[in-house]
């Protein structure tokens, strides 16, 4: 038991140097390749930093635990809104200052509500993956268009930071790294996936709960590091926006790709609960987005609290109903 333990946090801690290093090879390698900064925020950095969860949902579908990678996506975005926001707003005002923000969370709202419909079918089946992959490129690409006028479009959706540190790296040392981070990525999920597995069956506990809980933390650390950090620095003006980009990839690209290996069924509880209660998540954010409000001390704790009491509600809630394949 207590090796499984230390099975996943191994994989877990790879999965989160693995995909900073992916993402650095990446942006060297496309500035060596003469890729503007503009296409490779909304295509490399972006889908990049999701690269952990993506190999996480892949190889869950190929271990045959898929619900742990639906867990992994509903946890994160509830995670992204309740934690990564509520954490840091105990230390400083997280501002909604960011252009465009308040269309770029309506389309986060209205992708939550495609996924919620798509999972009423019951599962996502590979032409959901394609409906979802389709909607993906599409924001991408509009994201592209709005960025040619106002690069803060694309600031605010994901962070740029890898592209201004990028240094003038040798070819061979770029593509290392981007080897060595795909590499790594692909060991550190499988890791992961089975450490969770093995966690899940010893304590009889379903897969989709520790994808909801484990899983959905831990690779969200990322996010909410980047986010503390930035409320230390007092540099909070596009965390809200980076928050809302990683939930949009999270829906499209995961549950996208994976599905695309093989059908990733919906517990009926998800249909009851935790997928409305990832919908609410992202409904808090928009009181303070359209007034353009920060997320203040106050607000930060009520987010703080609701993510509390849901891992009380999954410790102590009727575990069972995680065990049901389909609606």
């Amino acid at each position: 038991m207590a090796l499984s333990f230390v099975q996943a946090f191994a994989g877990l801690v790879l999965l989160i140097f693995a995909g900073d290093v992916l993402v650095r090879g990446s942006v060297q390698l496309a500035e060596r390749l003469g890729i503007s900064p503009l296409i490779i925020g909304m295509t490399i950095v972006a889908c990049g930093t999701s690269a952990p969860e993506l190999l996480v949902g892949v190889e869950a579908v190929l271990y045959g635990a898929p619900r742990l990678a639906l867990g992994n996506v509903v946890g994160s975005n509830i995670a992204n809104v309740l934690l990564v926001v509520g954490l840091p707003a105990l230390i400083a005002p997280m501002t909604c200052q960011a252009p465009r923000l308040v269309r770029n969370l309506s389309v986060m709202l209205a992708i939550t509500v495609v996924f919620i419909a798509i999972a009423h079918t019951g599962r996502f089946a590979w032409w959901d993956g394609l409906v979802l992959l389709t909607l993906l490129v599409a924001f991408i690409w509009w994201n592209i268009r709005a960025g040619r006028r106002d690069p803060r479009v694309v600031e605010a959706l994901v962070d740029m930071d890898e592209i201004e540190e990028a240094s003038s790296a040798p070819l061979a040392w770029s593509i290392l790294l981007v080897a060595g981070g795909l590499a790594g990525l692909a060991f550190g999920a499988d890791l992961l996936v089975e450490g969770s597995v093995t966690i899940a069956e010893t304590l009889g506990v379903p897969e989709a709960v520790i994808g909801l809980t484990m899983v959905a933390i831990g690779t969200s650390l990322p996010e909410l590091i980047t986010a503390i950090m930035a409320a230390v620095r007092c540099q909070c003006d596009v965390a809200i926006g980076n928050v809302i980009g990683s939930n949009i990839f999270n829906l499209l690209a995961i549950i996208g790709v994976a599905s695309l290996f093989g059908d990733v069924p919906v517990p009926s509880i998800f249909l009851k609960f935790d997928l409305w209660l990832m919908l609410a998540a992202s409904l808090a954010l928009v009181p303070f987005c359209v007034a353009r409000r920060a997320v203040g001390r106050w607000s930060g704790l009520l987010l703080l609290l609701a993510y509390a009491g849901y891992m009380v509600w999954l410790a102590t809630g009727d575990v069972d109903a995680y065990f049901n394949g389909v609606a």
